[in-house]
């Protein structure tokens, strides 16, 4: 009996829940829509590059609406569904020991930026977050929301390969 791979069950998805299951690894419908229509794939890789080519030039308003979806680094989110679960499991290197410290650095840069900090935090400690939460406050606001689109895709897709392996 032959296995069914990511690709095929994502080719096999209606639409509508494919794109559903997509909005949890990134908040963007258009970046949704474009892989969705991109079927068949060929192979699980191929679901990985049309979600890297997805959405090219993603608006302000499109970031914006991506990072709602977010929690702050070192927030514990209460929110169910696939997104919170992600965002717990991508935080999970931050300990209770820094939760004021990235309190405080989280409003400082949300008074900067008007946004939350985001960071692909998959594997990393919540020393090492907090590290690079400083050292990106200096950035220019339009450098940093480059350094946001950028960090939005690296967490699609992480979520997206566990998306594939569903």
């Amino acid at each position: 009996m032959a296995t069914t791979t990511g690709a095929q069950r994502l080719n096999d998805a209606p639409r509508a829940e494919l794109i559903d299951r997509l909005l949890s690894c990134l908040d963007i419908t258009r970046w949704a829509a474009d892989i969705a229509d991109a079927r068949p794939f060929a192979d699980d890789g191929s679901v990985q590059r049309a979600a890297a080519e997805a959405a090219p030039g993603l608006t302000d308003a499109e970031i914006s609406q991506a990072l709602a979806a977010h929690p702050r680094i070192g927030e514990r989110t209460s929110e169910t569904g696939r997104s919170a679960d992600f965002s717990r499991s991508e935080q999970a290197g931050v300990g209770d020991d820094l939760a004021e410290e990235l309190r405080k650095a989280n409003i400082e840069y949300e008074r900067r930026f008007g946004h939350v900090y985001l960071v692909c935090a998959s594997g990393r400690s919540g020393e090492e977050l907090l590290q690079i939460l400083r050292s990106r406050l200096d950035n220019d606001p339009a450098d940093e929301l480059r350094i946001v689109d950028s960090e939005l895709r690296k967490i699609a897709a992480l979520r997206l390969a566990k998306v594939i392996e569903e």
